[in-house]
């Protein structure tokens, strides 16, 4: 397992977002920079106070533990006893001669405001053995690394079942969003939050998100915002369908469309059935207008759309884009009509292919 604590105030200002330029993708831009990607897990999420509580004498252990024999090793998982809370960390009786000792910052992998939250004197619970004995025969132990292997545990057992989980959004920067999921920080690329949702507002918020990267070794877990709406827009959506959107980007292979708080594509070669040089010359950003589904990839988040397939007439969405408008839902049918024609031919082909053979 590999660790990489970064404070999250450092993340906050350094932060960067990078985008492509290139004038050559088939479709929306959704790359993130990796070094924006904080790690998850970071002690910035464990708080490191002391508290004010009783002490303990080791002469208080000496009846207790004399009897017992032991061999225990680092990475171990042992049952143990809270003996003492101190202002550090806690003393835990496993059975060792010497008391072993967890540390404040090993009890938990979330932000806790001291021992108590997490343990009471005379609990019993298992914890993880971290280190050989010191000079003293002293073991030091860990809660947090328990937390946190559970933890990749479940996200990729999530993430196998393309489950979409919610969680609230704690921090922003200019790289994307933070957000904590089963006590990891997840971080929220730019280009994976809804085009609805304003960055520096949505600190509290609870948003739906969908695994895009679980990392263990690399200590990483990428969400994304967008792909959870699309998946919910898309079970309600199907191919055929007219819907009416709003042009929120243009580029030199097509424009996307906002339908109801998702994009989908209008590429070039479906906004008309004549040639156009560029989107520009079609197309304004803010512009409302009418589009057909013509696929639905839910795997890969993608919607595809088409104008040209609601012209009445070859090259009306370049004349005449208002009588595109207005005959949609009638093009939309006979489209529709079309394709199970086709469907129904295909049918017969094959079944007199079968026959003849």
């Amino acid at each position: 397992m590999i660790e990489n604590p970064t404070q999250i105030e450092t993340e906050i200002e350094n932060s960067t977002v990078v985008e492509n330029t290139s004038d050559t993708p088939k479709e929306e831009d959704l790359s993130f920079d990796h070094k924006d990607i904080p790690s998850a897990d970071s002690s910035s999420s464990r708080r490191n106070s002391d508290l004010d509580t009783a002490g303990f004498t080791q002469e208080e252990f000496a009846s207790l533990l004399g009897k017992y024999d032991y061999n225990f090793k680092p990475g171990d998982l042992v049952k143990g006893t809270v003996f003492a809370l101190e202002p550090k960390g806690a003393m835990i009786d496993i059975g060792a001669k010497t008391a072993a000792f967890m540390p404040m910052q090993e009890v938990s992998i979330n932000r806790v405001e001291g021992l108590s939250d997490v343990l009471q004197p005379s609990e019993s619970r298992e914890f993880f053995i971290m280190s050989e004995e010191n000079e003293d025969g002293q073991l030091a132990l860990s809660i947090r690394r328990i937390e946190y292997q559970r933890a990749w545990e479940r996200v990729r057992q999530l993430q196998k079942e393309d489950a979409t989980i919610y969680s609230e959004v704690f921090a922003t920067n200019r790289g994307g969003a933070l957000v904590r999921v089963e006590g990891l920080r997840g971080f929220i690329p730019g280009s994976h939050i809804s085009a609805r949702k304003i960055k520096e507002d949505l600190e509290g918020e609870y948003l739906p998100l969908k695994f895009l990267e679980v990392d263990e070794e690399r200590n990483r877990l990428v969400l994304s915002h967008r792909r959870a709406l699309v998946e919910k827009k898309m079970n309600r959506l199907e191919v055929g369908e007219v819907v009416v959107g709003s042009v929120k980007g243009i580029k030199p292979y097509g424009a996307f469309i906002d339908i109801g708080g998702v994009s989908g594509l209008l590429h070039i070669s479906e906004i008309s059935h004549e040639h156009i040089e560029t989107p520009h010359n079609v197309l304004n950003v803010n512009d409302q207008m009418k589009v057909m589904i013509i696929d639905l990839d839910s795997e890969r988040g993608r919607i595809s759309l088409s104008t040209k397939a609601l012209e009445p007439e070859p090259g009306d969405m370049l004349t005449d884009p208002q009588k595109v408008f207005n005959k949609a839902e009638e093009m939309a049918a006979k489209y529709k009509q079309m394709l199970l024609e086709q469907t129904d031919e295909n049918e017969e082909q094959t079944i007199e292919t079968a026959e003849s053979v």
